[in-house]
């Protein structure tokens, strides 16, 4: 099987550079199925090819016992998994093109982060299952998944044999992909939908999959409108990954809708500080409020897949963390996350994952000196709130509380979302509907509160996150 790259930038044979492979050689790398090799068919200043050949060995597919597409005997030795681009090419880009998937290039970094004009072909790949939404071929199939990234697409259907007209349309298109993106994007986004058009892996999918599929698809995958069924069909299916991977993204969702032209103020700042994520925003301003608090013992309550759990747990001021999720698959991703297997035991005995449901009482989460609720509660029946509050509120009652939660008032700065900003949330107040909530929590559990934003503001409608730190608690040995 066969991925050519090739660009015309100047001079073209930077691509070397940037795959880490110089263009006056050939390249050869064993991997589990075969002999792989990289190789220049065209190297010149105005135009440049770098093609990644996969040989695979069939035995070698036969003796991992793994790649059955068929039920019959005869299907596992005869198949299209030696011709077809799929898993299989994707586990070679994996380790071929290691730097270049992490957008590493040590004598051009500056040309790595640029965008550059590239032309991607897969000259035999299988569209097995359709896209959502798309019409009943391969070649749209290949453009819902690809066009949304910026690539323009042309797939080609590849006839079967014309002397079986019983075997009705193809499932194989020789695909070309041209746009102007980094090289990186361009490699993780293959990597990625190889396996999703395929609709099919070699290999048994482990939770570890997620991480990798976060891995390769930041900065796009959030953002696609594609993104459940590109998590589902990656992750094999298995319901349970997918939840996660689902929930993981939905942390940096709202990040990826445009909100419009930059202000020329917001033109003027560093392309790092204008492109800061919201997620992170929100983390940096929630352990600013437990910093400023002086808690050491905090809940992380609906903590997800982790992300705020493990900032806290490298932080030394915080001598125990526990993090709280209903979700059983959402706690075995988060201890993926702060590798709890792997941590000493000492670092290890201060972290806790607890499984338990926010809306009852539960004993385990009394005499804490902080709980944090990110982005939590919208995820609540608003007929349920009342009694999160007692249980979180007025049972475990620490002595700080921290909610963050949308401001629906700034969902007009972006443009295309329409409804609220994630497909879970069940509702999403203004601020003067989440000052009213707050103050009422306060006066009846003892509590007072101060209201802020995170994000940058607009002058109307206020900042993206609204943030509340109530404190006076007492916490409740």
């Amino acid at each position: 099987m066969l991925l050519t790259i090739t660009t015309t930038h100047r001079p073209a044979t930077d691509l070397g550079y940037l795959l880490v492979k110089h263009p006056d050689r050939v390249h050869e790398f064993r991997v589990s199925t075969g002999p792989a090799y990289v190789c220049y068919p065209e190297a010149g200043p105005q135009r440049c090819t770098a093609a990644l050949l996969l040989d695979i060995d069939p035995l070698a597919l036969r003796s991992r016992g793994k790649d059955r597409p068929d039920e019959f005997t005869l299907g596992r030795f005869v198949n299209d998994r030696p011709y077809a681009a799929s898993s299989l090419l994707s586990a070679a880009i994996a380790q071929v093109f290691r730097s270049a998937l992490r957008g590493s290039s040590p004598e051009r970094p500056d040309l790595a982060a640029t965008p550059i004009p590239l032309e991607l072909r897969l000259p035999a790949l299988r569209c097995g299952a359709r896209a959502s939404g798309a019409s009943a071929t391969n070649q749209a199939d290949a453009a819902a998944f690809f066009e949304p990234l910026g690539w323009t697409v042309t797939a080609t259907e590849i006839p079967l044999d014309g002397d079986l007209p019983d075997l009705g349309p193809s499932n194989y298109v020789d695909l070309t992909l041209t746009g102007t993106l980094r090289l990186a994007d361009a490699l993780n986004q293959v990597y990625v939908l190889l396996p999703v058009l395929d609709d099919a892996k070699h290999y048994w999918v482990a939770p570890d999959e997620v991480d990798k599929l976060l891995r390769a698809g930041t900065g796009w995958l959030a953002g696609h409108p594609e993104r459940a069924l590109i998590a589902r069909r990656y992750l094999a299916h298995r319901r349970a990954l997918a939840d996660v991977a689902l929930a993981r993204l939905a942390e940096t969702e709202a990040d990826t809708v445009d909100p419009g032209p930059a202000t020329e103020e917001d033109a003027e700042l560093p392309a790092a500080v204008r492109k800061e994520p919201l997620a992170l925003q929100r983390r940096t301003a929630v352990k600013a409020a437990l910093e400023a608090s002086g808690s050491a013992r905090v809940l992380d309550l609906g903590c997800g897949g982790g992300a705020l759990l493990a900032e806290l747990a490298g932080d030394p001021r915080y001598t125990e963390v526990v993090g709280v999720d209903v979700s059983t698959s959402a706690l075995a991703m988060a201890a993926r996350r702060l590798r709890l297997d792997r941590l000493p035991e000492r670092q290890k005995s201060r972290i806790t994952l607890l499984q338990s449901a926010l809306t009852y009482r539960d004993d385990r989460l009394r005499g804490y000196d902080a709980a944090v609720l990110m982005e939590v509660i919208e995820h609540v029946d608003e007929a349920r709130l009342p009694a999160l509050a007692d249980a979180v509120f007025g049972h475990a009652h620490p002595a700080t509380v921290i909610v963050t939660t949308p401001n629906v008032e700034y969902n007009a700065n972006y443009a295309g979302l329409a409804g609220m900003r994630h497909h879970d949330h069940r509702f999403e107040w203004d601020r003067a509907a989440f000052t009213r909530w707050a103050a009422a929590i306060a006066a009846e559990h003892g509590y007072t509160v101060e209201i802020t934003g995170i994000g940058d503001a607009d002058p109307v409608l206020g900042a993206p996150t609204q943030l509340a730190v109530f404190t006076g608690g007492g916490g409740v040995a």
